[in-house]
């Protein structure tokens, strides 16, 4: 059976059922995109490889869970894997980071930036965060993903365009729609999404 003319589902099924030769066919064909998209984020090479292959390693401990549902596009579900791994390694980066104090006179860590969160101010920011993630999920995919990509992906619309196999005009206008339905969404149940 020539492998380059099933459907990605079917690889997909076949790679579940004990043909290791789908998921290689799987990989061939869609590397190009899914290593581009993280390069495209990362702008590391090295690092770009290194979430690549663990999009794949969590890609095959998710399908031999049972945890994909043929709901859209493998390679959507894919670039969702790997979007998460670029999250969690700057996340983690973040955590890493120190600061010495010996090298100033003035008293880094003497800031409200650094003090801990008052019970009220962690209270808000769950809310905001809340309202924001219900904001998103009322809009059309094709709009969610645009704003996913252009404000915690930064991308370009040029970018997107590109991601999503769309004019930049339409990147834009689905950018537009989204923010139009987003403050008439915030307007009608008169939500606050500013810390005080």
């Amino acid at each position: 059976m020539n492998l380059q003319s099933l459907e990605d589902h079917v690889l997909v099924k076949q790679f579940i059922d004990g043909d290791q030769s789908s998921l290689e066919e799987l990989i061939k064909r869609h590397k190009s995109r899914i290593y581009t998209y993280i390069l495209l984020i990362v702008k590391n090479p090295h690092l770009a490889e290194d979430i690549f292959q663990d999009t794949f390693i969590k890609v095959i401990k998710s399908l031999k869970r049972g945890k994909y549902q043929d709901k859209g596009k493998f390679v959507s579900w894919v670039l969702r894997i790997a979007h998460n791994l670029i999250i969690d390694y700057y996340r983690k980066q973040k955590y890493q980071k120190t600061i010495s104090n010996d090298d100033t006179e003035v008293d880094l860590f003497n800031s409200k930036k650094l003090a801990e969160d008052t019970i009220e101010d962690s209270l808000v920011q769950d809310q905001i965060l809340s309202e924001v993630r219900y904001l998103m999920d009322s809009l059309p995919s094709d709009q969610r993903n645009v704003v996913y990509l252009r404000h915690y992906c930064g991308l370009s619309f040029k970018e997107i365009a590109d991601q999503t196999g769309v004019s930049i005009n339409t990147a834009l206008g689905r950018m537009r729609y989204a923010l139009i339905n987003m403050r008439r969404l915030i307007e009608e149940h008169k939500m606050n999404l500013t810390v005080s």
